[in-house]
């Protein structure tokens, strides 16, 4: 069961920005605007429910779902179903050596998770960067909602404790009334805190910045060396000429434009025919 926890509280009125301007100010009290009466209704929901009203919101729910990812109660009461979070990433996060999968980038790729209603947004946090094998804290990322009403894009960091599942039954299953975004903490965020904590963050970011060098470095050490090993086979030469290999390439280009630039290359082509005879282009490099 959700905590039924709503981060639209009255004195947060800075955890909204739009597409218009940089933050939305709610305007002063009075008779409140159509797009407040639908903050309010949001807060209204965001209480306990009933097994009567989760199961009749479920029903609800199942019905509206276009792409068969529906909603499962229990009988104790809890339900499980799908969430999509697409991915906003600055860069591409560090992931453990030899995962073989491919680390969220910031391409806005959308993933899709299996959760249940006792889930909190921590946990969530926990799972996408698990399925990716990321080895970052998840201290160092928040899961946003994005809501959309009228004209106005609206985006809130959702708390560690809050239940995502609880937020996509409410809304129902479109997600252009609701969406969830994973993103890096920004950078006022990081003020919260201590200088011992951020100089431990530095010391983990260099680590991985050397490691990421390294493992460059690495690859494509082997990737040459068996580059040098394939052109040594096929064209059965010496391994301590394979170096050299580009300079010959670069001297056979040169050639070849000349012939173009020419029409009446006719003696020039019998030129390099026996050049190639001579020195055996083909098989080894004119050093």
């Amino acid at each position: 069961m959700s905590s039924g926890y709503s981060s639209l509280e009255e004195d947060s009125e800075d955890f909204f920005f739009t597409a218009r301007t940089s933050f939305f100010r709610r305007a002063p009290q009075g008779k409140p605007r159509a797009g407040q009466q639908d903050v309010e209704k949001e807060k209204e929901t965001h209480n306990y429910l009933s097994k009567e009203e989760i199961k009749e919101k479920v029903h609800k729910y199942n019905l509206a779902v276009t792409d068969k990812l529906k909603m499962t109660l229990n009988s104790n009461g809890i339900y499980t179903g799908f969430i999509k979070v697409q991915m906003e990433l600055c860069r591409s996060p560090q992931t453990s050596l030899n995962s073989g999968k491919l680390a969220p980038s910031s391409s806005g790729c959308m993933n899709t998770l299996h959760i249940s209603s006792t889930n909190t947004v921590g946990e969530v946090i926990e799972a996408l960067l698990k399925k990716f094998l990321v080895t970052e804290s998840p201290a160092k990322f928040a899961l946003y909602k994005r809501c959309y009403r009228e004209d106005q894009v609206y985006a809130c960091k959702l708390s560690d404790r809050e239940h995502p599942l609880y937020l996509r039954l409410v809304a129902g299953p479109r997600t252009d009334t609701l969406s969830f975004v994973l993103r890096e903490h920004e950078i006022g965020e990081w003020e919260a805190f201590s200088l011992p904590e951020l100089q431990n963050f530095l010391r983990i970011l260099d680590k991985e910045e050397d490691e990421q060098l390294q493992n460059l470095k690495e690859r494509y050490a082997a990737y040459k060396k068996k580059l040098e090993e394939a052109l040594s086979e096929v064209f059965q030469l010496p391994r301590e000429v394979i170096p050299h290999w580009g300079q010959w390439i670069t001297r056979l280009d040169f050639k070849a434009k000349q012939l173009r630039r020419d029409l009446s290359a006719g003696p020039r082509i019998e030129e390099l025919a026996k050049l190639r005879s001579q020195h055996l282009l083909w098989k080894r490099p004119v050093l």
